[in-house]
């Protein structure tokens, strides 16, 4: 598994606004928006694309397109769905599939109560939305079930990552024969005892959307 925390100025700038707990529903979800952009463009290094010739107005070019199939995106309910405009913007050719997943807060383990992906994606390379990656539990099962369908690879967008979350998705896909990629924004202190990450923001979902 590889991780990447994006080292940029302007990722820096827009997390900091994110962290403030004065930062308002509105101004939030506009910087994640603008943030999952800046991390897209890190995540879609390794995008698949073919080479084309096109004609300019001035004479043939060569280029590239992305490739077939399309590349997946795959927001994990309610918060990922705060990333996908970000993403989408960067990507808009590429699919959407959606995976309502829950954290128990007793067990900290993952619950899927929706999906709604293709059967079959074999050959696919996905991209998995989750804002906070916690104890991992969530985006493991996500990934999981993404390469149980066939997928080729997974990257995993989050704002935030705990050092926790990362080291329980190593455990997992130490063997897997697919790549597993994460890209964050930070790799922040810890977790605490409620599994929340430490300093981190909150709970995404809530500052997304207003507590529910």
């Amino acid at each position: 598994m590889k991780t990447l925390v994006v080292d940029h100025p302007l990722v820096a700038h827009k997390l900091t606004a994110l962290r403030d707990e004065r930062t308002d529903s509105p101004t939030f979800r506009r910087l994640a928006d603008e943030l999952v952009t800046l991390l897209a463009y890190e995540a879609t290094r390794d995008v698949r694309v073919t080479d084309v010739t096109v004609t300019t107005p001035v004479a043939p070019a060569d280029g590239v397109r992305l490739a077939r199939p399309a590349p997946l995106v795959v927001p994990i309910l309610r918060a990922g769905l705060g990333m996908l405009d970000g993403m989408a913007r960067l990507l808009p050719t590429a699919e959407v599939g959606f995976l309502g997943m829950v954290r128990d807060e007793g067990t900290l383990k993952a619950q899927t109560y929706a999906t709604r992906l293709p059967e079959d994606l074999s050959g696919r390379q996905c991209f998995v939305l989750d804002p906070m990656l916690a104890t991992g539990g969530t985006l493991a099962a996500a990934i999981r079930l993404l390469f149980e369908r066939g997928a080729e690879d997974v990257t995993a967008i989050c704002l935030l990552a705990a050092p926790e979350g990362l080291a329980y998705l190593e455990s997992v896909f130490t063997d897997s024969a697919a790549p597993v990629r994460v890209v964050t924004a930070a790799l922040d202190e810890r977790l605490n005892e409620l599994g929340y990450i430490v300093p981190g923001l909150g709970d995404a979902g809530d500052r997304l959307y207003g507590v529910v």
